[in-house]
This record gives structure tokens, C-alpha cells and sequence, in this order.
């Protein structure tokens, strides 16, 4: 196969392409900003089906391996923000790739959208814009693609791993703590994880069988206290994990989505409703059952 990888720099996109070259596929790299190994300039958020095109051309696959902050706080409204970064350059990739008459692709979503599935009396779509827009990536992504384009939408928890100096954006305020002389709380609930590296593995797999599934991707089921403590236990300063009481978590968190409200400013995940999920198992099942251990330890490194 011939794959055109969109963030092909990234940390999961660097990846996807050192599997696909690993497994006997060619691999073109598609970033916003000049790095080694990156082969085309171009800024996807803004590219037009023409633009797509050209690089598209040749090519049998694509993977979207792009990704926005949903917790960075933005001038309300933030629908057409978010719809315009997370849904709006997928749509015109795969109604580019269609086109060219590629068969398969692969893009990059979150577990949000297995959990939607799962407990939809959650109500995840209406409270969370971010939510929202990752389901209508997918479905209207899906709908530009058309029936001769499988497109796998892989949903993704935390991902741990590094690629070069490229790390998970969340990853460089929890190292900071656990470096730190502060103690380490956690409330109840956790998260699925995954490497960095599994998930280029499932990306590939999905492509070499033309997969249009919705695929949720997890090494290990993690409690926050379970995460926290293998963290600092990375960076080598081990220590006990303390509980940090549900109520306490809820009330900071509404308080911080008070202080948004008052500011005229919201994320895409919404901080009044965010304790829902932080207090929740947010796992996923079956796991892989790869250990997670050494994409932890690549992620936050002893000093």
C-alpha cells in the first residue's frame, strides 16, 4: 500500500509511519511546519479539495493523525471553532480521497464516541462540544468518504509513548507534578491507556484490511491513583497517592466552569459536567493486554 499520513510528524502519526514502512508500505508525510522525515507542507485545517487532491493522487490510503486541544478555553461560541478544526478538514480529505478513488482510511478520533455509544444517558454530545463534533467528524467524514472508501475511525483514550521531542500535550503538567514536593491526589475513576505504538499497529491493521469500524483501542485499564503512581514512579520520585474526595473534584470543577461562564468563554469539554466523567471507569474492554510500562517510561523519564 501507498498511505498518505496527515501529521505524519506527530507523535501517533511518526509512528503509523515507522509500522507501515516496517510492514512494506510506502508512507508520505503531510505537516503543518518543516521537520525531518516530513515529505509535503500543508496546512489541512485551511486546504482545499484541490489541494488534497494533488497530494492524494497515487496514493491508496490516508490516515488523519491530527488532533485540537479540547480543554483550551475560547470566546464563546465554540461550535464553529471546533466544527472548523475537527470536522470541516475531514470531510474535505475524504471527499478529496474518494475522488482520487482510494479505498481505505484511518482517522484518529476519541473514546468519547465509544462511551456516547455506550451510555448515551450520559448525554456526552450535549454537554461537551468537543463530543459533539468528534461524532460528526466521524459521520459526516464517513458520508464524503461514500461506499468505495472504508474509513476506520480508531477511538483513542490516553496515549502514551514519545516520538522524537514530540510527547502527549497533557503529559508535561503531570510530569511537573509528580516531580514536584506536592502530594499527589487522585479521586476515584480512571481511564483506559494505550502506547503510542499500539495504536499505529491497530491504524495499519485497519488499513491492510480496508476496515470501516468503529475500533476502540486500549493496552490497560488505569485508576487516576494507579496512573499517578506509575508516573511518579517513571520519573523516580515514588510515592504514596492520596484520595481526593468526589466532592471536591465536582465543586473545583464546577467552580472553574463558573469562572469560564462569567468570562464569556467555554472548552470542549465542558468543566460543569466534567466530574461526570473524571469520577467515572472510563475503560475500555477487551484490552490488548500489552504492557504499558515502557511507553509510560519513554513519556516521563527519570532526571
Amino acid at each position: 500500500m501507498r498511505i498518505l499520513v496527515v501529521g505524519g510528524s506527530g507523535l501517533i502519526g511518526a509512528h503509523v509511519v515507522d509500522v507501515l514502512r516496517a510492514g512494506g508500505h510506502a508512507a508520505t508525510t503531510v505537516a503543518r511546519t518543516a521537520q525531518p522525515g516530513v515529505d509535503h507542507l500543508l496546512d489541512v485545517g485551511s486546504a482545499s479539495v484541490d489541494d488534497l487532491r494533488s497530494l492524494l493522487a497515487g496514493h491508496d490510503g490516508v490516515v488523519y493523525a491530527t488532533r485540537t486541544d479540547e480543554q483550551r478555553p475560547l470566546p464563546k461560541p465554540i461550535y464553529p471553532e471546533f466544527r472548523r478544526a475537527n470536522v470541516d478538514p475531514v470531510v474535505r480529505l475524504l471527499t478529496a480521497a474518494r475522488l482520487e478513488g482510494l479505498t481505505r482510511g484511518v482517522v484518529m478520533g476519541s473514546y468519547y464516541t465509544y462511551f456516547d455509544r455506550l451510555h448515551p444517558q450520559w448525554r456526552l454530545a450535549e454537554r461537551h462540544t468537543y463530543i459533539r463534533c468528534r461524532l460528526e467528524q466521524a459521520r459526516e467524514g464517513r458520508a464524503a468518504a461514500g461506499e468505495g472508501l472504508a474509513v476506520a475511525v480508531l477511538e483513542l483514550p490516553f496515549v502514551f509513548g514519545r516520538a522524537g521531542d514530540r510527547l502527549p500535550n497533557w503529559a508535561p503538567p503531570l510530569d511537573r507534578w509528580a516531580r514536584s514536593r506536592t502530594p499527589l491526589l487522585a479521586p476515584t475513576g480512571g481511564s483506559a491507556a494505550a502506547s503510542a505504538r499500539s495504536v499505529a499497529e491497530v491504524a495499519v491493521d485497519a488499513l491492510e484490511r480496508a476496515s470501516g469500524a468503529d475500533i476502540p483501542v486500549a493496552d490497560e485499564n488505569l485508576t487516576w491513583a494507579d496512573m499517578l503512581a506509575r508516573i511518579a514512579d517513571a520519573v523516580g520520585r515514588p510515592r504514596r497517592v492520596g484520595r481526593l474526595p468526589a466532592g471536591a473534584a465536582r465543586a473545583a470543577l464546577r467552580l472553574g466552569g463558573a469562572a469560564q461562564a462569567l468570562g464569556r468563554r467555554e472548552s470542549g469539554v465542558n468543566p460543569t459536567y466534567l466530574g461526570d466523567l473524571l469520577l467515572a471507569n472510563l475503560f475500555i474492554e477487551p484490552t490488548s493486554g500489552r504492557p504499558l510500562d515502557p511507553a509510560l517510561r519513554e513519556t516521563f523519564r527519570s532526571a
